[in-house]
């Protein structure tokens, strides 16, 4: 305004900082801005008007999960000559955003929760496939049991080969406990629908029992967030990202995320998880002195099943052969089932065990043969080979599945057949089959066809011969008598 005494209106605009237009708009209106009141108003007329409450608002109000696109839609159809394209849709999608604002129904509030030491513990299960981890050169789909104590963050983490079930947590539950050395006061979990998933009715209230049964033995109180609320397990969720992201950047630093064996891929695990918990040891100090003591011994963490031993040579466990030494035959086995093996028992004496494997979709049976249960009647009956159930899951390692191919390419089915079994019968009876791998492997590599006399005469211990001059001295007695009265 004092520019404007001495300088044109553009020139004194331009001095003060802003546009001729703007200099217009004061001069029009001398009040100053702090004394002005601010009129709100639209500036363009509502695309909406007659339309909002005539056609929306009903169907807002009958239903407010409609979203704005479907409105849109509705109004395209009752209106197709107002509403020819999608020009208002931002417009509509703020109408409705506002109003479920000021009208929707309530909603849910996340309460945040101050931790408790020693009262709260959390599980859950978590896909791990993204990891990319692989297992003697083969893909290893697995998931991860994640066990979290909520005040210190103390964790313990399981590789679960099956899907979520009651014996994989069970077991890896009880694992977390043991080695925490003590128990919670409250063990939560989601709702577990997984684990009952495909089961009848029966099945689920012997699980709900076997659960209940479980969580007594430790004396701990149970509790399950709402279906689909994630937020209310909060804490182990949380972590579970955390501890993904952790084993990634470890598999980067190994430059290798190949495992010679499931062995070897936990032990990687544990020991990354170690480190983390190292991390929280002043936590974890306060929170001990809040646990409770554990048990004097553990409890039940697997299913239990009696089978009978077919004369097949072996039993059926939810769909899954498994051999069994042929002296079992007719016996009725008591089975307990882990998340990745399976142990039978007759009477109190372990018997049978076997890696735990899984029934396929597509209806095909799935066998777990030891060759060593069948090996002596197979000698006997060398031609069953040929066209056995389970030939191809008797091998014991890939040596012998490609010397039993490169045999029954190249020699008549006979000849084939009792070669492989004189094969399988010198590993089973030297206890060589790691040895009479490694022989097969070079026979092949060198085009030669396996020949069981040869090879035994390979693995012929060489003779050695022992020193018969070795000077050995005798104390004499009454040196044990002098040390006995130095005792005394």
């Amino acid at each position: 305004m004092s520019d404007l005494q001495t300088h044109s209106q553009r020139t004194a605009a331009a001095r003060a900082g802003f546009s001729e237009r703007t200099a217009r708009r004061i001069d029009a209106d001398p009040t100053l801005p702090s004394n002005r009141k601010i009129a709100h108003g639209r500036t363009v007329a509502d695309p909406l008007e007659g339309y909002w409450e005539a056609d929306l608002l009903p169907l807002l109000a009958k239903d407010s999960a409609l979203q704005a696109v479907t409105l849109l839609r509705h109004l395209q159809s009752l209106h197709p000559l107002a509403f020819p394209d999608d020009r208002i849709r931002r417009t509509l999608e703020r109408r409705v955003r506002q109003w479920r604002a000021l009208n929707g129904p309530e909603r849910d509030i996340i309460f945040r929760q101050s931790p408790e030491p020693g009262y709260m513990a959390q599980s859950d299960f978590t896909h791990a496939d993204d990891l990319g981890v692989m297992i003697a050169g083969q893909p290893f789909p697995h998931l991860l049991y994640h066990f979290v104590m909520v005040y210190s963050r103390w964790e313990h983490v399981g590789v679960v080969l099956g899907g979520e079930s009651f014996t994989a947590l069970a077991e890896n539950l009880q694992q977390a406990l043991w080695s925490l050395g003590g128990v919670p006061h409250n063990h939560r979990t989601d709702s577990l629908s997984a684990a009952f998933r495909n089961l009848t009715s029966d099945q689920r209230q012997d699980i709900n029992q076997r659960y209940e049964a479980f969580v007594g033995h430790y004396g701990m109180e149970t509790s399950r967030n709402n279906r689909g609320e994630a937020h209310e397990n909060g804490a182990v969720e949380s972590q579970n990202r955390h501890l993904k992201t952790a084993i990634a950047q470890a598999l980067i630093l190994r430059g290798n995320r190949d495992f010679v064996s499931i062995t070897d891929y936990r032990r990687f695990v544990d020991l990354l998880v170690a480190r983390r918990n190292r991390q929280r040891a002043d936590a974890v100090l306060a929170e001990q002195a809040h646990l409770k003591p554990l048990p004097a011994r553990r409890t039940t963490d697997f299913i239990e099943t009696v089978v009978p031993v077919t004369r097949t040579g072996g039993f059926l466990v939810k769909s899954v052969f498994y051999s069994a030494p042929s002296q079992l035959i007719g016996q009725r086995l008591r089975v307990h089932v882990y998340d990745d093996r399976i142990e039978a028992y007759l009477g109190a004496t372990l018997v049978v065990h076997h890696p735990r494997a899984r029934g396929r979709d597509d209806g095909h049976r799935v066998h777990v043969v030891n060759y060593h249960h069948v090996i002596h009647a197979l000698r006997r009956k060398p031609q069953a080979l040929c066209n056995s159930v389970y030939r191809d899951n008797l091998f014991p390692r890939t040596e012998y599945a490609e010397a039993w191919k490169v045999l029954q390419r190249d020699l008549p089915r006979r000849d084939a057949c009792r070669r492989m079994v004189d094969l399988l019968f010198i590993a089973h009876e030297r206890a060589c089959e790691a040895e009479l791998a490694h022989l097969l492997a070079a026979d092949l590599a060198c085009g030669t066809l396996p020949d069981p006399e040869t090879l035994t005469l390979r693995l012929m211990p060489r003779h050695m011969t022992l020193p018969t001059d070795v000077p050995v001295a005798h104390p004499s007695l009454a040196s044990f008598d002098a040390l006995l009265g130095g005792a005394a």
